[in-house]
């Protein structure tokens, strides 16, 4: 920010003597003053001061020239680094009343940036509003906000204007800024708006699907109040689909669970997966993780042989449990259309224990296929519940569409 800040001011200040020697300056002020604006354009700040003193020096100014040398002579201290300096001068100036409408905002914000580098966080903040009230909305602008406000503490104030500036897009129907996002995600977490910072996060996940944020929301998912214990083999499904699942203890606890869940086939997958990805089948583990993988085999197998005859015995059944979760095991093992046929004879029963995790596994079955996905995601809004298979539900619209 400094960079852009003494570039600006440099620009600025040849701009200010061209203007001032329209209106006719003295020679012996408007002469120091031109050195002093090629002293800045050189990168010679200190040089160019020593330049305004001079002008500054002069008796008997009139306004007009007071003004200039004002002007100069804060450019020159900002890019200096002798920001008190800069600020007497900005504000002298901004007081003389002379100042064109067109600059006020400009030598507001400079102002502004002046006394956030002397760490005066008040003054900061009341040139930063006036550079709004002036209509200056620059990019630098509002990072200065923003970071006064951090160092202030204030994130209320944060939260306010990040959640402004995102509603604003959403409403233009333009995709958020990301910095928007993080700042507003970083605010409603210092604030302890937990419900707001899972919101922000899942907005984050849709507009910029990065590892970073699947992360940072599938790991405080199932600490989320009334989070259901069954689904905790939804969440590592949405770390292997993501990138997000990475450890050694990871795959293993996927291939135990889809193991524990009768889905051996998906266990293979898993563990084919951590063995290609080298976190398996190395170290003192590595014989215990391939006799896993070996039982995988065995079972799929078994699985297999049988799952014909499982699914008839299903299809009987008054309750449309078992029909889903053979379903489910199809999809498992690529028959996806097979699978998705059984899902919904099983949903159509309507008898069913967790009628939401039905239709979810419904929904995840038909994203495996590009031309289901439209009753993919119609399916996957279906699901509802306060038990988090809603929000698993809307991170595979959102994994499945990224």
């Amino acid at each position: 920010m400094k960079m852009l800040r003494s570039i600006t001011l440099a620009l600025l200040a040849a701009g200010w003597l061209l203007g001032a020697s329209a209106q006719g300056l003295r020679p012996e002020v408007g002469k120091p003053l031109q050195q002093a604006s090629e002293l800045l354009r050189a990168g010679k700040a200190r040089e160019a001061l020593a330049k305004v003193r001079e002008a500054e020096a002069v008796p008997n100014r009139t306004p007009a020239e007071t003004l200039t040398i004002e002007r100069m002579k804060g450019a020159a201290a900002q890019r200096a680094g002798d920001n008190a300096t800069a600020a007497q001068a900005f504000e002298a100036a901004m007081a003389s009343g002379k100042l064109p409408a067109a600059e006020q905002g400009q030598v507001a914000e400079s102002l502004a940036y002046a006394y956030s580098q002397l760490r005066n966080w008040p003054k900061t903040t009341e040139w930063a509003n006036k550079a709004v009230q002036l209509g200056n909305n620059s990019p630098q602008l509002k990072q200065l906000i923003a970071y006064v406000q951090s160092q202030t503490g204030d994130y209320a104030a944060i939260a306010r204007e990040a959640g402004a500036a995102v509603a604003a897009a959403e409403q233009a129907g333009r995709r958020p800024d990301e910095g928007d996002l993080l700042r507003l995600a970083d605010a409603q977490q210092r604030t302890g708006n937990q419900a707001g910072y899972g919101a922000t996060l899942e907005k984050l996940l849709f507009n910029y699907p990065k590892k970073d944020y699947w992360n940072a929301y599938l790991g405080r998912l199932p600490r989320k109040p009334g989070f259901a214990e069954r689904l905790g083999l939804d969440v590592m499904r949405l770390r292997l689909a993501t990138g997000t699942l990475s450890t050694t203890d990871d795959y293993m606890e996927m291939a135990q669970l889809t193991l524990q869940a009768g889905l051996p086939a998906e266990a293979l997958r898993v563990l084919d997966q951590g063995f290609k990805s080298g976190q398996l089948g190395k170290g003192s583990e590595a014989a215990r993780q391939q006799r896993l993988r070996e039982l995988a085999v065995k079972q799929d197998a078994v699985a297999k042989a049988s799952i014909a005859a499982r699914a008839t015995e299903a299809a009987a059944q008054k309750s449309g449990n078992d029909l889903v979760k053979v379903g489910y095991e199809y999809v498992t093992l690529g028959e996806v259309e097979r699978g998705v046929e059984l899902i919904r004879q099983g949903i159509a029963k309507d008898d069913l224990k967790y009628p939401n995790d039905a239709r979810l596994r419904l929904g995840m079955a038909l994203l495996q296929s590009p031309k289901t996905q439209a009753a993919a995601t119609q399916t996957l809004r279906s699901v509802k519940g306060n038990d988090g298979v809603a929000d698993i539900a809307r991170l595979w619209l959102i994994a499945g569409h990224a």
